[in-house]
Order: C-alpha cells, then sequence, then structure tokens
C-alpha cells in the first residue's frame, strides 16, 4: 500500500516542477511569479490534507466494521465537504490575491505575474481539494493504486497542456495556470467517476447528508490545528535561518527540500498505517491492531535508517551539487549530516502519526501539536538568540528542528499509543 501511495505524494510536486521549467523559458520574472504564487497554492494544499486524512480514517473504519456502503456514503460527505471549501477559498482568494503574493514577498516587478497566475488557477482549487478527499476515500478501500494512475496521468496531461498554452498558444504564465487548474479538474472528475462506480454497485447514497458533512467538517478540525502546528514549525525554523545570513538560508533552503523529500516516502508508510489501523479497528481486531502499529513501526525505523545512510554518504557531494559557493557547501553539508542522524527518529514519527489518524484520534494529535510547538519554539529562539550566524549556528538549529521537535512530537505519540486509549473499535 506504501509504495503506490509514495507515487501519488511525488506526482504532486511534479506539477510545480513542470510548471517551472515550462515558465522558466519565459524569463526571470514569470519564474519569480510562479514561484510566489505555486507557494500560496502548496499552503493551501497543506492546510486542507485533513480531507484526505480524516476521510481515510473514517472510509477504513467502516470497511472494517463491514458497512461498505455506509463507508462509500461517508467519503461522499468528505467529497462535498471538499467541493464546498473549495468554492469558497477560490471565492475569497479573488479579490486577496494581491495582498497573498505582497504577504509572500512578490517585488514590484514580479507581482503581476504571481497575480496571474494565482486568479487564474483558482478555478482548480475545488479540484485540487476534491481530488484529496476522494484520494482519502480510495485509501480507505484499501486502494493506492487507483490514485497513483489518475495522478501519473494527470502529471502527464499537465506538462502537455502547458506546453500547448504557454508556448504554442503563447499565452505566457497564463496558459500554465489554465493548463493545470484544468489538469486539477480533470483528476477530480477521474476519483470521483471511480468513486460514483462503488456507489452504485453498493446502493450508497450520492447527495450530501447535512449532518454527514457537518461531522466530517468538525472531525477535521483537530486535524487542521495538528496541520498548522507543524507548518508554523517549519516557518520558525526558515525565519531563523534566514536571520543567520545568506548563506545559512540558502544551506537551509537545500536541506528542507532533501527532508521534504525523505519524508515523502515516511509519509507514504504513514498513509498505509491510515488505511491499516482504520478497518483493524472497524472490524474490532484489537490483536490485529497491535500487530501491525509493531510491524510499521519496524518499517518506518527500517526505511529511516535507510535514507539516514543515504543521505550522510551523499551529504558532501550533495552539497557541491547544490552549492557551488564554499560557505553555502559547508554549511549545507553539516546540516545534512544532522538530517541524516534523524531521519530512523523521523520514521517511527511518522508512523505512529499515520496510526494515530486512522485511529480517529485527531484531538490528541491537535492537543500533542500545540506542545511540542511549545516546547520547540523556545529551542529555535534561543538559537537564534545565542548560535553565533554561521556554520554553527545552522547546525544548531537543525540539531533544534529534527532532534528535539522530531524527539518531542515521539515522546508524545508514543506515550499516546502505549496507553492504548486511541484503540476505540467499531464504528
Amino acid at each position: 500500500m506504501a509504495v503506490p501511495a509514495l507515487g501519488a505524494l511525488v506526482a504532486e510536486p511534479l506539477f510545480l516542477l513542470a510548471d517551472s521549467a515550462i515558465v522558466g523559458r519565459l524569463g526571470t520574472l514569470p519564474l519569480a511569479g510562479l514561484g510566489i504564487a505555486g507557494a500560496a497554492l502548496s499552503t493551501a494544499v497543506s492546510v486542507f490534507v485533513f480531507l484526505a486524512y480524516g476521510t481515510t480514517a473514517s472510509v477504513a473504519r467502516r470497511l472494517g466494521a463491514g458497512d461498505e456502503s455506509g463507508a462509500l456514503a461517508q467519503g461522499v460527505d468528505g467529497m462535498w465537504l471538499a467541493l464546498g471549501l473549495g468554492v469558497v477559498a477560490a471565492l475569497l482568494a479573488v479579490p486577496s490575491a494581491g495582498w497573498v503574493v505582497d504577504a509572500l514577498g512578490a517585488s514590484a516587478a514580479a507581482h503581476p505575474y504571481a497575480v496571474t497566475y494565482l486568479h487564474l488557477s483558482l478555478p482548480g482549487l475545488p479540484g485540487m481539494l476534491v481530488v484529496l478527499a476522494a484520494t482519502g476515500v480510495l485509501r480507505g478501500l484499501q486502494d493506492t493504486r487507483t490514485p497513483l494512475v489518475v495522478a501519473g496521468a494527470g502529471a502527464v496531461i499537465n506538462v502537455l497542456l502547458n506546453l500547448l498554452l504557454v508556448h504554442g498558444l503563447h499565452l505566457g504564465i497564463a496558459g500554465s495556470a489554465i493548463g493545470t487548474a484544468t489538469t486539477q479538474v480533470l483528476m477530480a472528475v477521474a476519483l470521483a467517476v471511480v468513486v460514483g462506480r462503488g456507489v452504485r454497485r453498493t446502493g450508497a447514497r450520492v447527495r450530501p447528508h447535512p449532518l454527514g458533512v457537518l461531522r466530517t467538517a468538525l472531525g477535521g478540525v483537530p486535524l487542521l490545528v495538528r496541520t498548522l502546528t507543524l507548518r508554523a514549525a517549519l516557518l520558525l525554523t526558515t525565519a531563523v535561518a534566514a536571520a543567520q545570513g545568506d548563506a545559512s538560508i540558502a544551506a537551509h533552503q537545500v536541506a528542507m527540500t532533501v527532508w521534504t523529500t525523505t519524508a515523502l516516502a515516511l509519509d507514504a508508510l504513514a498513509i498505509a498505517a491510515q488505511a491499516l489501523v482504520g478497518r483493524a479497528l472497524g472490524a474490532a481486531d484489537v490483536e490485529g491492531v497491535r500487530s501491525s502499529v509493531r510491524r510499521m513501526a519496524q518499517w518506518g525505523v527500517a526505511v529511516g535508517v535507510v535514507l539516514g545512510l543515504l543521505v550522510g554518504a551523499t551529504a558532501w557531494p550533495v552539497a557541491g551539487f547544490f552549492a557551488p559557493a564554499p560557505d553555502v557547501r559547508a554549511h549545507l553539508a553539516a546540516a545534512l549530516v544532522v538530517v541524516a542522524a534523524s531521519l530512523p527518529l523521523a520514521g517511527w514519527v511518522f508512523v505512529l502519526d499515520g496510526v494515530l489518524i486512522g485511529a480517529g484520534d485527531g484531538r490528541y494529535l491537535a492537543r500533542a501539536g500545540l506542545v511540542t510547538l511549545a516546547v520547540y519554539a523556545p529551542l529555535a529562539l534561543l538559537v537564534h538568540a545565542s548560535a553565533p550566524a554561521g556554520r554553527a549556528g545552522l547546525v544548531w538549529l537543525w540539531i533544534a528542528f529534527a532532534g528535539a521537535f522530531m524527539l518531542a512530537r515521539l515522546v508524545t505519540l508514543v506515550r499516546r499509543e502505549r496507553s492504548g486509549r486511541w484503540m476505540v473499535t467499531g464504528v
């Protein structure tokens, strides 16, 4: 289950990568505008990721209880919620697009390009959120292959449309936005058709149930809080790195990219944990849950060890490739060593996070997120106040983030997992 999930996770960054390669040939300013608008859209996706996680857990639990029709009905409610949130978010973003790109630091020259891309890509936002929810439905049904197929096809269609609209019809950055938005809508339709087949087969309802949609929305609030605490920690880390100078922030950007890339593999394991734990709890298979958690924790640590060895062994060549400047290269190599050492710990954290999401234990995860942020924020600020600018300062920052922050997350997760209070069976 984790391998196809990883493929689907990788496909999403390829959208922005393809857009960047195609728009980059238009010049520096269009590419800068794309970078700003892309950051805004990526933030929106990360904020609304609870649509996928919450739906996976609830659908898997009902499936395990033998209620496939109820599982699909609940998934449909999640998709209607995603569509509604997408429409509202898009409508709100239209008048505020200029303010958003300014807040993200767009220059006066890049501002119109960023606003153009954001405006024309907003029609795809509802489709983007429906893709999240529908992917969650299929994961809950133990199907991670279909989202991979749709994501792969979407990546290909996105490239073809962008090439046609940007360079064939000479629409510039507007063509890139239109192509990406169109692709997101097509992906949403494709996944909705797949879910619809299951609905027809089981006789589940298609229309949204007000209480079902409300229940899905309320259930997503704790996961939203959890996500916001993680985003706050990442933004704080970037701010401290930026305060240490240009070499530090440049090295930090590459180190964070490496961290994010390795996190995709670990997140794929977490997705498998969500689906498997949710189904086993729905079936009241307590022993199966315990066995799955042990095995998946072992997988998480093992994959973290392999990734850590890979990152550690390639730290200096990677630093040399991404950072020709000697000072940035030294900063980056040192940070990557810390990243490598932390990955086995991160593997355990990601899996346990997925276990508790699959169990529907969102309220605890929200509280734990606030606690870990409260632990990490003073450490990051202490690095900012006391660590010298340079390699040592960046190393201490990454020790605080990849070491202390992840360790605090692990303590809260292990404590909950060992308590067993999250192991509520049935629907």
